[in-house]
């Protein structure tokens, strides 16, 4: 709106500046003023003191309504000039009320934070937290007896003793390795047959019963 009404006003000064020279062509006229008549006598050929004489005089001889044509100009710039101090003056308080505006939202997003934070306090009180992790702490000192009475042997595993076990598992690992080392560790060439010899087979003996006995103890002990 106030652009607007800028631009008229400017049109309007333009206008009044056109009317002020019109007046003074007009008045010129009226003298019989003539600009081409100036330049000659203004030159070294045509000069005329009388004809300058009477240009100084016309110079002097305002038009009055140029002059009003002038002092109208004058005002609206005046008015032109106030418009461009409200257009500040708006352009700052839009500025000042755009300020104001984030602030108040601003506080009020603190505002709403504040109040859910307190609302979250009075539904979870620091007893209840300590409360709660106390409970956890025992669950969990609860779980660790179970577990630990869970691993413990029971029956007749509980009774082994360690050391006597550790005992004999070295004294198997020792007679295991003497029986390596007394194993031959070559197997002695058979001697060599004379051709045309075939050595008689000897004659399969039977087991007698002693025999069948030893057997049957000693795939026991094996087993």
């Amino acid at each position: 709106m106030l652009e607007k009404k800028e631009g008229v006003l400017l049109k309007k000064a333009a206008a009044e500046v056109e009317k002020a020279k019109e007046f003074t062509r007009a008045k010129n006229k009226r003298a019989g003023f003539d600009f081409n008549s100036l330049i000659f006598m203004l030159s070294p050929v045509g000069h005329s003191p009388d004809y300058l004489i009477m240009i100084m005089s016309l110079s002097h001889d305002h038009d009055p309504s140029a002059i009003q044509c002038l002092k109208r100009k004058r005002l609206y710039e005046q008015q032109i000039e106030q418009l461009g101090n409200f257009q500040l003056r708006i352009h700052d308080q839009m500025i000042l009320l755009e300020g104001a505006k984030a602030t108040t939202e601003t506080v009020d997003a603190l505002r709403t934070g504040a109040s859910a934070m307190k609302a979250m306090q009075k539904a979870t009180n620091i007893d209840d937290v300590d409360k709660t992790m106390d409970e956890i702490n025992e669950q969990t000192e609860n779980m660790k007896q179970i577990q630990e009475a869970l691993a413990t042997p029971i029956g007749a595993a509980a009774d082994f003793d360690e050391d006597e076990l550790e005992a004999e598992l070295e004294e198997l690992e020792g007679a295991e390795l003497e029986e390596q080392l007394l194993q031959p560790a070559t197997t002695a060439p058979a001697a060599p047959i004379p051709a045309g010899r075939v050595p008689a087979r000897p004659a399969p003996q039977r087991n007698t019963a002693e025999d069948d006995e030893l057997a049957a103890l000693q795939a026991e002990m094996a087993l």
